[in-house]
């Protein structure tokens, strides 16, 4: 062993001990470990905006959240959508608004500074469609200049092109409540107008050639059949779409789990009739408070909460730095995890409908949409707990999880075979990705995860999903990240995975993907990559070094055997970047929601993938 490995061997070790004191005293009594889920501003604007459409705004709620938005402007006037990212055009609107709403002047300067970048990225004209939804619902837009999205669409059966189940299921849960809304075209006009975030402009409008011209064309039409629609056939679309909305609000009041859904649903519903003090309504607004957090820059919401996908990730990071299978908190975290195990069908279901349930969610609440990456994540934690009843639930997780697989051996989050790329091409959806194809680090923790529990019955599958990933290396020896930036993050998710299901080491595909990581090392000895990255490659693999990133780097070299002065050199950024509570500060962005559009700060990641990473390096250390 070279000094410099016993010098980093030491400081990981001391490291190790104060970040596992950490992460264990932040375990709930019932067993989970939940972190804040930080987003943009959207979520706090959007809410404030859906409570005023309501009538149940709060003056002291709306001021405690205007506080937080505007701490979060940038200096050029503008909100960005992730840590030190560009202004982006919709989100600074929205905000605007928002603050407008809370009783912020427009002659102000920081709305002065807002309304001008608005105006030069092209004002409200040139906003996406979601944005000038949010802007119809007070007439601050015309809905005859917004895209139709008819509520029969809820009658297409699930063989037809543009059933809603073509869509991915966070899409999905939205498109349904927004044929609702666009179908009854609200006004409940502001006591303000926003001509100052105004070009006079008009929008930009898509290509008249192939699929945008014929998808203009359709828009046409629906718009005529918008102004004259069938009486009886409307009325029937829009009491089968609230019901369906209704069947699928989870205990807690929320959609799915997740913010998007969730806002849309209760204005659906309260346009449809649903008033406030209905049971559905009353369950969904109180729900919010939940999902609300509260500090001293004031009131925010999160978009989502992940405390399965947590938990899980402490329990794997927690057994990797070597503490016993039969500790307490771990035995308490396999039993939490146990109870949350979905039962039930879900919409799944469609393209799987003679596979029994089984699996995870993301959330406390969504039994309607379990995923595979969460799955594979809590059983890969569950076999390495000693509790008495993990077997059968292991067993029903990775038949569940194994036939989901698409028809071309990758593995989605929520749905199998959900790559109809016809729903991209609406002008309906121009924000965040709206189905759920194959994507490599998904595939990599199924891989992984079905590996582990070999003999296993479900070889072919494991087999084909290694070709898969096989097939998916980019040229440059990396892999892409669907849900974590990006490619560090695809390369340090698929590495492990191939080695776990016996690719060798010393392959090509192996060798490659560790001349990436190596070649993609800071200066400073870390790891980090920008999420501009999913729409510029010249950030690909570049960016300021963060704990998670330069976790996920070192997770995929350990794999790979590495025992090298780019291994020595991360851990020792690790140990020399640790608070002396034993957790690590990481104000990036490093989760992806939407690639390119809606990202994500996982507040546990800065902790857990560290943990991983240096309990790893320290058995590596011990030698075979």
């Amino acid at each position: 062993m070279s000094t410099d490995t016993r010098t980093a061997v030491a400081g990981a070790d001391v490291a190790l001990k104060a970040a596992c004191d950490h992460l264990l005293g932040l375990q709930a009594e019932d067993g989970w470990w939940k972190a804040e889920l930080q987003t943009n501003v959207t979520m706090d604007a959007e809410d404030l905006l859906l409570r005023e459409f309501l009538g149940v705004r709060d003056p002291e709620d709306t001021a405690e959240a205007a506080r937080w938005i505007r701490s979060e402007q940038r200096a050029d006037g503008s909100w960005a959508n992730f840590h030190a990212g560009p202004g982006d055009l919709s989100t600074t609107i929205e905000a605007y608004t928002a603050l407008r709403l809370a009783g912020d002047s427009a002659d102000a300067t920081h709305m002065r500074a807002a309304a001008a970048f608005a105006r030069r990225h092209g004002g409200i004209e040139e906003s996406r469609v979601f944005t000038r939804i949010w802007l119809a619902l007070f007439g601050q837009w015309p809905w005859a200049d917004l895209p139709v999205m008819p509520p029969e669409l809820i009658f297409l059966p699930p063989w037809f092109p543009l059933n809603v189940y073509d869509w991915a299921c966070w899409a999905r849960q939205t498109v349904v409540p927004l044929t609702v809304v666009s179908a009854r075209r609200p006004v409940r006009p502001l006591p303000f107008d926003l001509d100052e975030l105004r070009t006079g402009r008009r929008p930009r409008r898509g290509s008249r050639l192939g699929w945008d011209g014929f998808f203009g064309a359709l828009d046409r039409v629906l718009h005529r059949y918008q102004r004259r629609p069938v009486p009886g056939l409307r009325r029937a679309a829009l009491r089968r779409a609230a019901e369906w909305i209704v069947a699928r609000q989870e205990p807690d009041g929320s959609w799915g789990g997740i913010q998007p859904p969730w806002v849309y649903s209760l204005i659906a519903l309260h346009l449809s009739g649903y008033g406030l003090d209905h049971p559905v309504m009353r369950r969904g607004l109180a729900g919010l408070d939940r999902f609300t957090v509260r500090d001293e820059r004031g009131r925010r919401l999160e978009a989502c909460q992940s405390p399965v996908w947590d938990t899980a990730l402490a329990v794997n990071a927690l057994r990797d730095a070597d503490l016993p299978g039969d500790h307490p908190a771990l035995v308490r975290a396999a039993g939490w995890l146990l109870d949350e195990e979905v039962k039930g069908p879900g919409d799944w279901a469609v393209r799987r409908p003679s596979l029994p349930p089984g699996g995870w969610a993301f959330e406390f609440d969504n039994d309607g949409y379990p995923d595979t990456d969460d799955t594979a994540e809590v059983i890969l934690a569950l076999r390495r707990v000693e509790h008495p009843d993990v077997g059968p639930a292991i067993d029903r997780g990775l038949r569940w999880m194994a036939g989901m697989a698409s028809r071309d051996g990758g593995f989605a989050a929520f749905d199998a075979d959900n790559t109809r790329v016809l729903c991209t091409r609406l002008p309906f959806c121009d924000f965040g990705a709206v189905i759920d194809p194959p994507s490599a680090d998904v595939t990599a923790h199924v891989v992984e995860a079905l590996a582990h529990e070999r003999p296993t019955a479900h070889e072919d599958v494991l087999r084909r999903a290694v070709g898969w990933l096989l097939e998916e290396q980019e040229p440059d020896g990396s892999w892409f990240g669907r849900w974590g930036a990006n490619h560090v993050y695809g390369t340090g998710a698929v590495l492990p995975a191939l080695v776990a299901a016996g690719v060798r080491p010393e392959r090509p595909c192996v060798r490659r993907a560790v001349t990436w990581l190596e070649r993609h090392q800071n200066d400073d000895g870390g790891w980090g990559e920008d999420l501009r990255s999913y729409r510029d490659p010249a950030w690909v693999g570049r960016g300021h070094s963060t704990p998670s990133q330069t976790a996920w780097a070192l997770l995929g070299l350990l794999a790979a055997g590495e025992r090298s002065a780019a291994v020595d050199r991360g851990v020792e950024w690790l140990v020399g970047a640790q608070r002396a509570d034993g957790t690590w500060d990481e104000p990036y962005f490093t989760g992806t929601g939407f690639p390119g559009d809606f990202y994500i700060n996982y507040h546990l990641y800065r902790l857990v993938f560290p943990i991983s990473a240096l309990g790893r390096y320290l058995r590596s250390a011990e030698g075979p």
